[in-house]
Order: structure tokens, then C-alpha cells, then sequence
């Protein structure tokens, strides 16, 4: 056996792939590499590992090639309920343990099914690694005994309650379910939804798990990444020793292509209970991914439907204005891909007049043709979008394990941007004419309820059956007993925690700062990975300026301001930031109005000139602020019929009232959009930006010098002057608890948000704050998210939070959880904020403070996470080492100061309680929580 073994290693040994490159670069000759190295183990587990020493941490990812595509009716969802089940523990790690074990070592982790492959990651510090192998290994191969019928049910419920969340219970939820059941015959791998149905979904049991997990989570099925800051002969040991001994299970065939073919067009529509405007998908089968004409699938998508170039914006946005939501693109899968345009109808509009739209914007395509220069845009865009999918050593990961599952070779990520950027113009207009003209394709109307009229032509029912919120499908768990675990046996001792070894040197980056002349303070780092550049330019303010008279003119600054330049039409600038790669975004926060800008650092000179464009020269475009106004008024409508934002907003209204500008919807409301100019836009320009308010944080490939040249247009011609800024006043805490209700007829779930007023981010207790909360509602260990949903299975999820401002902001603890479970629900939170008040030990402070510590060695790795750093460190005065100075506050923390913040800051019996759900079903029960008779808010 163990000569076996050995022979079998060495001929592997022999067929080792090592690509010597740097850890992310361009060769010589231009091209594109990733370092790696590949081996094979003797039980068929393959391993990848990308060393890269550029900061002290390691992403590990472990791909199955199983998803819901392995399944079969019936046992739908199942591939997905697996992967929930493989958090809940293993046969030497109790249920709890793995996250609790990740968060005190400083490290995170997830994972994610999609048709094809689940995938289980973690990101850590480096000295966490036997750790994290120790951790993954025993859920591979020893994992299948520690499953019991009770924690097979609360995970059920769970899923059920997530299908609740993302599908069942938003507008145009079961969108995929009716595309999925009509694209796809029936019997094919993609002809249900990755997350089940309900039915499934219950009826599940232990005999489907066993044979689930002994079908397709053998290591022979299976690849290991592991990327990051590591000697690769340490890791080799490693992953041998925990890795080595577990036997390969199931024979699993390859995915082979199987792309369906439409005889007719379908048709179907569904009245949707959430829905308050109509939506029309049309979706066309087209292949799998990898394929040449696939790379031109996505090129199309975009020349149909990105920018206002797009014949789709301008025959439904423009012309005849049927819609201001809308998008195109192709999804590739293993199997099959398919071609969507989505399109979100104005209110009033119909589905068939959009459609009509949708015939004469392919004519006027096939018309106008496509340039070489609208392929050298998308090119750009499509060039900086690949690298940045590269910037963390996370994406790396399973950005090789994708490429190694699919096609067995790793190294196709240095061929896949190749491909991308080899895809010409006639290639586009040949997958058009094969896929999309005039070929067979699915159609889908959701209409609010009772707007038949609005469907597409020719539609009939679609054939959906919704949940009766009365009867819930749910598993019983309350009578079901934990059964004894019998531990499989292993050549090692799996019953013991590896220790962590020395704890890594963490290196807060170096800060550089500039001031420009007209006062602009510059922060930035420098970061040479990529050779991309991300950027903020912050100006103080935001909706903080605007009036309660008058909400939402801060975003609709922030909407208009970027379409075009006194010297470029909007579609005149928009093409020449797409062709240089760079993306320029504003939007406008709660206190400030932000351009975010992204780029290839090549271009990043250019991109400011353009930018120095917008905020000085802005057009002003009549016709584009149009066209926000109704794109916003669209919104508004929409968000009235998103339970989650609906309770959001309800929620800010009862935190700050009427005279604040945060009891608004930043967007503003239907009457104030109906009311707002283009000179109330342009008069808030001229009150609100200035130099004098403004700060930029930039990270990636530049240095100081580099940056005072390149941002010297923002010098010229942009002169400080005076901002005033709005005080409106801190709201104060409610004097005793009260619930309010708002009413969602027939919501198969409650959203709960329970809250106050109550700390300023420059406060000194915030960081204890954050410190006390983490236990609470902070992690996924937290205590409030593992009673609702690892043993409840309420929720999909529970939190809380402080949130972090200038001005006071809200504590708030939320959850969606099952309608029928509304009451014990918000019981529990009150009840479990009440005893967190009396104290926690010793060893769960120290969990913490090791957790909250240790997790910095992973804040400091890509350009977007080092911009965030700075912008709070410009923000709020911090010093540049202010994170060093956090973590010498949380390590002094002791349980009695815990419990001094906790009583200071959770006090359960001030906070308002608002439950977003079915009233009539509802509403009454909440009276016994002792607040009193709910108060039943207006929408």
C-alpha cells in the first residue's frame, strides 16, 4: 500500500506544471501571467498554489464540481442545502466551532453554489494555515457522520427561509424559476433554480445527504487553491498530512455541453405580489462558456445596451422613454449559456409596446452596424474589469480553481484575457445572426397584480404557485434529539486544534500626502500589483445639504452632473472615458458627494482631464435630467414594494423624524422629483462644490510624485470659496420602547429592525462600540445571528450594527425571518439584548479582541479597501497609524468595561421596534412583548 502510494506520487511528481512568472504581471512580450504550480494527489485531489508575498495573508478555496446542474427532479436545491450543511460542523469539529475557530484566528470565510461547482473559502493570516487545513480536511473526508436529523432541519429551514428572502418575497423574485423551467427541457441539469423548491427542499433526508456526499464530495472531485504568503514545500506537507488519507469516493463523469433549442417562442407572464411596474426578460440559449462565440456574446451585450450609444438606449430610453432600467448580457455557463435583455418598464407602460421597441432597436443595429472604435471601448472596459478581478489573492483563488474544474488547466486565465481582447467586429455581428435575429427565445412578463393588460402579446400563465403564508413550509426541529456522532478513523489525531504559529508582522501601508494648491488634500498609497489606479474624490456635504422641503437633490446633482461637459455631449464623454478603460462614477452619500474613479494606470493622466471636465464644465444636458427624474421616479415606485426597503425607510423616519434630512429617502420622494428644476440642481452646485470641502484618496500603481503631476488639472481653474454646511441637530433616543407595524399584505416574511440614535463615529466610544457589537450582531458567530438562524432556522441571517458617521447615527439589529415566526423572533432579540447586559466572560472578550485584531493583516490588500482606509482617515482627522491606536483600545478592554459600554449603548427598553410584514396575521400577537399595542404606521 505504501509503495503504492509512493510510485503513484512520483510519476505525478514528474508530470508537476510550474509556470516561473511573478505572482501577477506581463511578460516581455506583453502577455499576461499568474505564477502557479499543479500537482495531482494520489487520491485524484488536485492542487494548485499561487505563492505571493505581498502581504501576510492566504486565501484557500476548495472547488467541488458538483452544483445544482448534479441533481435531478425531485431533489432540487439540494447541491446548495449541502453546502449550508458542511458550516454546521464535522466529526471532530462540534457545530460552531469552524467559524468561531476562523474569526479567532483573524480570518473569514464563505462559500457559494452555483449550477456547476460549490465552493468553500477562506481568507486568514498566514500563520493560520494547518489551522484552516486541519479545519477543511475534516469536512471533506470526515464529515458525513456529524450530520443528525436535527441539524439537517435547521439548515432546511434556513434555506427555505433564504428562498423567502431573495426570491419569494421581492419583486420579480421568481424570474429565473419561470426562465429555467421554459428555456431547458425537462430533465435538463439547468431546467430548475440552484436554490430549490420549497418542497424539495423539506422532504429532504438523511439517506439523500450520505449518498449526496459520497457521490460527489470525494477528493477525487475536487480542486484545492491556495494563494497567498507561503513557502510552497511547507504547504505541500501540509495539505498532504491532512489531505493524504482521505479516500477518494464517486466516479464523477465531466459536464458535457448540452444547449437547448427553442421550436417556437414562449411566451409567459405572472402577476407579481410585489411588483408596482412592469418587467419583460427576453432570453435566447446560446453555448457554454470558453467557446470563441462566446467572448462576442458578451462584446454584444454591450454594444446593444451599454452607454447611450446602445441602440436599446436610445430607441426605450431616449425616443420613446418606455423605460429608464434595462440591461443586456450573456451568461455562460458549462453546460449552456443564455442571452438576456432585462428591461423595467416606466409606470404605465406596456410590455408589448417595449418589445415592439426591443424589434426596432436590433433593426436599427443591423442598420448602423458596429465600428472598430465601439470594440476598442469595450476592449478597454473589458481589459480593467479582468484585472481587477485579480486585485485579491481571494479572486485569484477562485479564479483558478474555476479555470481548473472547467477546463483542467489553470494556466487558461493567461489565455482567457487573450481571448477577450481577440474579439473583432465581424465576430459580433456573426453571433448576432447566428444566436439572436430572428431565432426562438423565451419571453417573460411580471405585471403588478391585476395588470394583465400590461403583458407581452400572446403570453399565457406562466404557472407559478406562491407559498400561502398561513401554512409555511418549515421543518419541525423542537422534538428532534442530537444523536451520538461515531468519529471515522484517521492515521492522525483530527480531535485536537493545530496551534497558530508566530503571529505575523502586519505592516499598515505607508501613507504619502500632498496639498494641492487650491487646498485639495491628497492621501494615497502606493500598491504596484496591477497596473490599475482607483481614486476618490470626496466633497464634504452630500444629502446633508439638502432640505427637508426638498429630498433628494443631492442625488439628482450627483445624476446629472456627469452627462457630458460644456465641449462633450454626454455620449461624446462617455465614449472617451470607456476607451481609455476607466470607469468615472458620482454619487451622493449621507455626508458626502463622491466621484469614484477607476482606471488603467496607463491612462490615469487622461482620466483626470476628464474628470476635471465634469466638476468644473458640467453640461447641464435638459434632456438627461429628464431622463433621471423619471429613472428615479421609477426607483421611488419600486422601493414601495420592497418589503426591505420599505422597513428601511420606515426605519429612518422613526430615527430622525420629519425635520431631518435623514428621515428621507435620499433619493427624494415622488411629489419633491415631481417639483425639482435644473436650476435647483445647478444652484446646489454652486453652494456645495469646492475645493475647499474636497479630499482625494487614491491607491494603486503611482507614486507621490507621480500624482502631483497627474492631478495638476485640478489646480487650474477650480477656485476654493466658502461652503456652508447644514446643522441639523442630533435626534434623541425614544423614552421607552414601542412597536410599530407596517403593513405588507400577504409578505411571507417579517423584516425586523430594532434601533436608536446613538453614537457619532468620532465619538472615542465608537471603536468600543464596534468592540461590544461584534459578540452581539457583528459576526456570524454572533449571538443574535446563531439563535435565529443556526437554532432556529428563522432567517437567513440576523445582525446588528453601529452604524458610523459625523452625525449621530443609529445602532440597529435587523433580520428577516419566517412570517410565522415574527413574534418569537423579535422576542428573542429584546430578551438576548437584555442579558448581554449583565456580562460576558473573560475567554469571549478575549475571543473578540483576538478576532478584531488579528483580522487586520486582511484589511490592507487591494486598492478599493486601501482608498476606503484613507478616506476614513481623511474623514474623520485620524492619524496615519490610527488603526495601530484602535487596536491598543480593544486590547485593553476588559469584561467590566464591556459591560459598561453594553449598558451604556444596548438599552432594549429605549429603542423603537419596527416590524415590516402581513398585519393581519401579525400585528396582534406583539402585544404580549409588553411595549404596548403596536402602532400601525400609514405606507
Amino acid at each position: 500500500m505504501i509503495m503504492k502510494k509512493y510510485s503513484f506520487q512520483i510519476i505525478l511528481m514528474a508530470a508537476l506544471i510550474v509556470l516561473l512568472a511573478s505572482s501577477c504581471r506581463k511578460r516581455s512580450e506583453d502577455r499576461f501571467t499568474i505564477e502557479y504550480e499543479k500537482y495531482i494527489m494520489p487520491n485524484g485531489l488536485q492542487v494548485i498554489l499561487h505563492p505571493d508575498h505581498s502581504d501576510p495573508m492566504l486565501s484557500f478555496a476548495i472547488m467541488y464540481h458538483v452544483g445544482s446542474g448534479r441533481e435531478r427532479p425531485g431533489k432540487t436545491g439540494f447541491a446548495h442545502l449541502f453546502e449550508h450543511l458542511l458550516f454546521t460542523g464535522s466529526e471532530n469539529v462540534p457545530p460552531g466551532e469552524f467559524d468561531m475557530i476562523l474569526e479567532a484566528a483573524g480570518g473569514s470565510n464563505n462559500g457559494f453554489t452555483s449550477r456547476d461547482a460549490t465552493t468553500y473559502f477562506e481568507e486568514f493570516p498566514k500563520n493560520a494555515l494547518e489551522k484552516v487545513l486541519w479545519l477543511e480536511s475534516d469536512r471533506m473526508g470526515f464529515f458525513i457522520n456529524s450530520i443528525t436529523k436535527r441539524s439537517l432541519a435547521i439548515q432546511q429551514n434556513v434555506v427555505q427561509n433564504e428562498k423567502r428572502q431573495v426570491v419569494d418575497n421581492r419583486p420579480y423574485g421568481f424570474t429565473s424559476y419561470v426562465i429555467n423551467k421554459n428555456l431547458y427541457p425537462d430533465g435538463h441539469p439547468y431546467s430548475w433554480d440552484v436554490i430549490g423548491e420549497m418542497d424539495d427542499l423539506k422532504n429532504a433526508t438523511l439517506d439523500d445527504v450520505k449518498t449526496f456526499y459520497e457521490n460527489y464530495y470525494g477528493p477525487n472531485n475536487a480542486t484545492l487553491v491556495l494563494s497567498g504568503d507561503f513557502e510552497s514545500e511547507t504547504a505541500r506537507t501540509l495539505i498532504d498530512k491532512y489531505f493524504g488519507e482521505i479516500n477518494p469516493r464517486g466516479e464523477v463523469a465531466p459536464g458535457t455541453a448540452n444547449v437547448p433549442s427553442l421550436n417556437k417562442t414562449v411566451k409567459l407572464y405572472h402577476e407579481d405580489n410585489f411588483a408596482n411596474v412592469p418587467e419583460i426578460n427576453l432570453v435566447w440559449p446560446v453555448p457554454q462558456a470558453y467557446q470563441k462565440d462566446s467572448y462576442a456574446l458578451d462584446y454584444l451585450a454591450r454594444i446593444l445596451a451599454s452607454g447611450k450609444k446602445a441602440p436599446l438606449y436610445k430607441v426605450l430610453v431616449k425616443e420613446k422613454q418606455l423605460t429608464s432600467t434595462f440591461s443586456a448580457y450573456n451568461n455562460s455557463e458549462e453546460l449552456a449559456g443564455e442571452f438576456t435583455i432585462t428591461i423595467r418598464a416606466n409606470e404605465g407602460k406596456s410590455l408589448k409596446e417595449v418589445e415592439d421597441a426591443v424589434s426596432e432597436a436590433f433593426n436599427r443595429f443591423e442598420k448602423e452596424g458596429i465600428t472598430d472604435r465601439d470594440v476598442e471601448r469595450i476592449k478597454a472596459t473589458l481589459e480593467k474589469r479582468f484585472y481587477e478581478n485579480l486585485s485579491s489573492i481571494l479572486n485569484k483563488s477562485i479564479n483558478l480553481g474555476f479555470y481548473n474544474t472547467f477546463l483542467n488547466d489553470p494556466g487558461y486565465i493567461e489565455k482567457d484575457i487573450e481571448n477577450i481582447k481577440a474579439v473583432t467586429r465581424e465576430d459580433i455581428i456573426k453571433v448576432y445572426n447566428d444566436y439572436i435575429k430572428e431565432k426562438n427565445h423565451i419571453v417573460t412578463s411580471f405585471v403588478p397584480k391585476g395588470k394583465t393588460d400590461l403583458v407581452a402579446e400572446n403570453s399565457v400563465p406562466a404557472g407559478v404557485t406562491e407559498e400561502d403564508i398561513t401554512e409555511a413550509t418549515q421543518v419541525e426541529i423542537a422534538d428532534i434529539d442530537d444523536e451520538e456522532i461515531v468519529k471515522t478513523s484517521s492515521s492522525i489525531d483530527r480531535t485536537r486544534e493545530p496551534s497558530s504559529g508566530p503571529e505575523p508582522e502586519v505592516k499598515t501601508p505607508n501613507v504619502w500626502k500632498t496639498t494641492l494648491k487650491n487646498g485639495i488634500k491628497v492621501f494615497g498609497i502606493t500598491n504596484s500589483e496591477l497596473p490599475l489606479i482607483t481614486m476618490s474624490l470626496t466633497i464634504d456635504g452630500g444629502v446633508l445639504q439638502d432640505d427637508v422641503s426638498l429630498p433628494g437633490v443631492a442625488s439628482m446633482v450627483a445624476a446629472v452632473m456627469p452627462q457630458g461637459t460644456r465641449n462633450k455631449t454626454p455620449e461624446e464623454l462617455e465614449e472617451e472615458t470607456e476607451l481609455l478603460g476607466s470607469a468615472i462614477n458620482l454619487n451622493a452619500g449621507r455626508e458626502e458627494l463622491y466621484f469614484n474613479i477607476s482606471t488603467l494606470s496607463r491612462n490615469f493622466d487622461k482620466t483626470i482631464t476628464l474628470l476635471k471636465e465634469m466638476i468644473l464644465e458640467p453640461r447641464w444636458d435638459s434632456t438627461e435630467f429628464v431622463l433621471a427624474k423619471t429613472r428615479t421616479r421609477n426607483r421611488i415606485i419600486q422601493a414601495e414594494a420592497e418589503p426591505s426597503r420599505v422597513a428601511n425607510l420606515a426605519f429612518n423616519k422613526l430615527i430622525y423624524g420629519a425635520d431631518h434630512i435623514f428621515g428621507y429617502n435620499s433619493m427624494g420622494t415622488r411629489e419633491s422629483i415631481e417639483k425639482m428644476t435644473l436650476d435647483e440642481l445647478m444652484k446646489w452646485y454652486e453652494k456645495n462644490i469646492s475645493p475647499s470641502a474636497a479630499r482625494i484618496q487614491i491607491a494603486g500603481n503611482i507614486t507621490l510624485e507621480q500624482a502631483i503631476e497627474a492631478l495638476k488639472p485640478l489646480e487650474a481653474g477650480w477656485v476654493p470659496k466658502e461652503v456652508i454646511f447644514k446643522n441639523y441637530p442630533a435626534p434623541p433616543a425614544p423614552e421607552k420602547s414601542r412597536i410599530y407595524f407596517l403593513d405588507i399584505p400577504g409578505s411571507q416574511q417579517s423584516v425586523i429592525y430594532i434601533g436608536y440614535p446613538a453614537i457619532s463615529r468620532d465619538n472615542p466610544d465608537y471603536v468600543r462600540t464596534e468592540f461590544i457589537n461584534y459578540r452581539l450582531g457583528g459576526a456570524f458567530t454572533s449571538i443574535l445571528n446563531q439563535i435565529l438562524r443556526e437554532q432556529k432556522g428563522f432567517t437567513y441571517g440576523a445582525r446588528s450594527i453601529f452604524q458610523g458617521l459625523k452625525s449621530v447615527a443609529p445602532f440597529i439589529a435587523t433580520a428577516s425571518v419566517r412570517s410565522d415566526a415574527t413574534l418569537e423572533s423579535v422576542s428573542i432579540f429584546k430578551n438576548e439584548m437584555e442579558k448581554y447586559r449583565n456580562g460576558i466572560p473573560d475567554e469571549e472578550v478575549r475571543f473578540i479582541r483576538n478576532a478584531m485584531i488579528r483580522s487586520n493583516a486582511l484589511r490592507f490588500e487591494t486598492n478599493q479597501a486601501l482608498v476606503e482606509m484613507l478616506s476614513t482617515l481623511s474623514k474623520y482627522g485620524l492619524s496615519d497609524d490610527y488603526i495601530r491606536k484602535e487596536e491598543e483600545i480593544i486590547r485593553n478592554i476588559t469584561p467590566e468595561e464591556h459591560k459598561a459600554i453594553v449598558q451604556k449603548y444596548i438599552v432594549p427598553d429605549r429603542m423603537y421596534y419596527l416590524v415590516t410584514g402581513d398585519a393581519s396575521t401579525q400585528m396582534k400577537p406583539l402585544e404580549s412583548i409588553g411595549f404596548g399595542r403596536p402602532f400601525l404606521l400609514k405606507n
